[in-house]
């Protein structure tokens, strides 16, 4: 390929997945009504719940997944506490206001999805959703206190565009543990949590479920890499190549898009996650 076809090449895909302004391409839907809207973001955090389920990022009660109300923009909706992953519907969700008071659903809230995610969706007016548990893969990489490298084309999504929180504080119940959290997170779509696990977060429910998935499957690969290293050093992406390859995988709208299909595959096996 010459310089003018890659050249040509890069600009496509940037439009394609950078823009989604392509008509082959579907678009980041938008709403007529709140209710819509609303009915929209809750019917994609259920499926996230059970995508999370199917992947095994579920232990035991541990791990939320938030979507702010497109109304009432000081609340968000979480999973209830104590409800299996795969056992969230869009019917038991239920809506935390940023005080911990369940202001919609019959389920108490997670303490440390209050604290975590409402620090997190104050701190951050872009965020419309987050998702933080305790994922195996997330964890182990989370012991090493230390960003991921740039050594697949996956990982380049996180290309300074993730964070490390080097302090645990204990189970994160405490509004001061969720703000330090968010702090850290600061601009970026996802952190390392020290000795804890991993948080992403992005503009839709979509995004932010995507950007996990993707980031736990990075941490797999790159311990595995690691550890068939026998201790030298791995080849690395270059800066230019991992920021050509950060604005195609690593746009709201990269994010967005990668996960429709999942989205339509957990639809059709599970459906029942709609009522």
């Amino acid at each position: 390929m010459n310089d003018q076809s890659e050249l040509s090449a890069i600009q496509l895909n940037q439009q394609y997945l950078g823009n989604g302004n392509s008509p082959s391409l579907p678009s980041i839907p938008v709403f007529k009504t709140l209710a819509e809207e609303r009915l929209h973001r809750k019917q994609k955090l259920a499926g996230a719940f059970r995508l999370f389920s199917r992947f095994g990022f579920d232990e035991g009660v541990a791990g939320h997944i938030t979507a702010r109300d497109p109304e009432f923009t000081d609340s968000f909706w979480v999973n209830p506490y104590g409800v299996h992953f795969s056992q969230v519907k869009v019917s038991n969700l239920i809506r935390v206001d940023h005080e911990g008071n369940v202001v919609e659903g019959d389920y108490p809230v997670n303490c440390a999805a209050f604290a975590i995610h409402a620090a997190v969706h104050t701190l951050r007016p872009d965020v419309n959703a987050a998702a933080h548990t305790h994922s195996p893969y997330g964890r182990a990489w989370s012991a090493l206190g230390r960003t991921l490298d740039c050594i697949t084309q996956d990982a380049c999504a996180f290309y300074n565009d993730h964070a490390v929180y080097e302090n645990f504080g204990g189970v994160a119940v405490e509004v001061d543990e969720g703000v330090r959290i968010a702090q850290a997170l600061g601009q970026h779509k996802a952190a390392i949590l020290q000795n804890h696990g991993i948080i992403t977060a992005g503009q839709t429910v979509d995004a932010a479920a995507w950007w996990y998935i993707c980031l736990e499957r990075s941490c797999q690969v790159q311990l595995l890499a690691e550890a068939a290293s026998h201790g030298k050093p791995l080849k690395t992406i270059s800066p230019e190549s991992a920021r050509q390859t950060y604005d195609i995988v690593g746009s709201p709208y990269a994010g967005w898009f990668q996960f429709q299909p999942l989205y339509a595959r957990i639809l059709k096996e599970q459906p029942d996650f709609l009522d």
